[in-house]
């Protein structure tokens, strides 16, 4: 894109190398030199290897699994960047972690969410880049811009493609109430019906589906969330449509695929046929390389940083 050295520079911690370099790429810029590393001890070092001074520096780092060591890179690399005389630091956090604890459910809890966007904030940072945040309203904890990108539009583009003309076959459905926003959305881009599961959870990563609303009987269903963690929610959706709602085959697709604890052997004996996740978190496919469809978000954030770069409206049409 024809951008001068001496303006712009793309950082990267270690939480999502590979997606970091297609976003260079994409810029026609090299990766800063920095070496991030961690000490014996769990301390996390840092070395900036090339100047900054009155550079626009992006640091693209998912706060990702293991989520606390790649907050602090994060934090210790805009630290370093804002002493070395930077022009501006933009914080690029494909996946924000700690977005679903963004509010106190009972008593004596935290509002973890809103304590790492302060912290975040007083170590440096000028502006916030991200995708598809837990919660939206998370944008407010913040005291600097904060872009949230949406995810949804790579995942249509890419069903449009796979369903073609035969969109009265399939139903997008929301698994959750907190899902029917974008689930409708998604279902109007789509242009297919869309049906709810009404569940409800007993405690953390614990979820119990009680209704289907709308009519998905000899349907192919597409499953759309935000996020899948263990997978509870999703898996049981698909069973519930299959056993329940006599649909007769189950496709999902999320932007954060955060796969942890049994996520991984739930999706494989789940009646899935195919799951599509953005490259938001680095995902691997143990065990999934049937199932699993990586879709990247390089462009979206190429073009988004780009934007801001230029000063120009992330959202404009022109």
């Amino acid at each position: 894109m024809g951008y001068s050295k001496g303006n712009i520079k793309i950082f990267t911690g270690n939480s999502n190398k590979a997606l970091a370099q297609k976003i260079a790429d994409n810029l026609n810029l090299p990766i800063g030199r920095s070496e991030v590393k961690t000490f014996s001890d769990g301390e996390v070092s840092l070395s900036l290897e090339e100047s900054v001074r009155g550079s626009d520096c992006f640091i693209i780092q998912s706060t990702c699994n293991p989520v606390n060591t790649n907050i602090m890179e994060l934090l210790i690399m805009i630290d370093a960047m804002k002493r070395a005389s930077v022009a501006s630091i933009s914080a690029v956090i494909p996946y924000f972690g700690y977005a679903r604890q963004d509010r106190k459910s009972k008593a004596r809890q935290p509002i973890s969410a809103k304590l790492v966007a302060d912290i975040i904030t007083t170590a440096g940072a000028n502006r916030i880049l991200t995708m598809d945040l837990h919660a939206p309203q998370i944008q407010g904890f913040f005291n600097i811009p904060v872009d949230n990108l949406i995810g949804a539009p790579i995942l249509a583009s890419y069903l449009k493609q796979k369903i073609s003309e035969h969109t009265s076959d399939f139903v997008v459905v929301s698994p959750d109430l907190g899902s029917v926003t974008r689930a409708r959305s998604f279902a109007s881009e789509l242009s297919c019906p869309l049906a709810i599961i009404d569940k409800r959870r007993s405690e953390a990563n614990v979820s119990q589906v009680m209704n289907i609303i709308g009519d998905v009987k000899g349907k192919k269903v597409i499953l759309v969330d935000d996020m899948i963690d263990t997978a509870g929610t999703l898996c049981n959706a698909a069973k519930a449509v299959i056993e329940c709602g006599a649909a007769t085959q189950v496709y999902a697709c999320a932007t954060h695929g955060v796969i942890s604890g049994p996520a991984v052997k739930r999706i494989k004996d789940s009646p899935i046929s195919k799951l599509i996740l953005l490259d938001t978190i680095p995902v691997a496919k143990n065990g999934l390389q049937e199932k699993l469809e990586i879709l990247s978000v390089d462009e979206t954030f190429s073009k988004a940083i780009s934007r801001i770069h230029e000063g120009k409206s992330l959202f404009a049409t022109t």
